[in-house]
């Protein structure tokens, strides 16, 4: 148990069974009547974001969430096979807690993976990764970096855009957050 008075960013609260992740809190000590604590919340498992406005003082439930380095091993029917970097013990996470996630990752990818009461809750990919460029059409020539897209497919079977002068075979840096094309990696 905490009050409102501990809130953080990223503390994750446990409010009528569902497990909400801090993205935004914010006291107010209004002229007139009692301090209250505004938050913006973020649901661990729907994703969904909600603003809740709590008094200030309030005691609030927090959930032990327990975020691990693990390395990403392999697909077994569907599900994700990852080894805990420091134990070595294997987890077995669904498809639906890895999501999008899933068009960036390659076998060995360090991540982290929340995990509450050893449920794994999400999993979070570094920022950006460097994945290789399995087909895309080739660029014509006067292709200019400052010309249009194309769409390339990644070693991993995402599909993004990319600029008309890259081309298969290149190593790409891409940002997980959205799938945009951040560079190309020399060397």
């Amino acid at each position: 148990m905490a009050t409102t008075n501990d809130l953080k960013n990223g503390i994750t609260l446990n409010l009528d069974g569902q497990l909400w992740n801090v993205v935004e809190f914010q006291h107010v000590k209004p002229g007139k009547g009692g301090a209250f604590v505004r938050t913006t919340l973020k649901n661990v498992l729907t994703g969904k974001v909600v603003d809740k406005t709590f008094n200030a003082g309030v005691k609030v439930e927090t959930a032990n969430v327990d975020k691990r380095a693990m390395s990403y091993l392999y697909k077994d029917a569907g599900d994700f096979v990852f080894m805990d970097s420091e134990t070595y013990d294997q987890i077995t996470v669904p498809a639906g807690t890895v999501g999008g996630n899933a068009d960036y990752l390659l076998e060995n990818a360090e991540v982290t993976i929340a995990l509450h009461d050893s449920t794994p809750l999400y999993v979070e990919l570094p920022a950006s990764v460097e994945l290789v460029v399995q087909h895309t059409d080739p660029g014509l020539q006067g292709d200019r970096s400052t010309g249009g897209t194309k769409p390339a497919e990644l070693e991993t079977g995402a599909t993004i855009q990319v600029p008309l002068f890259i081309n298969t075979g290149d190593k790409l840096k891409v940002d997980t957050r959205d799938g945009r094309y951040i560079g190309r990696v020399t060397g």
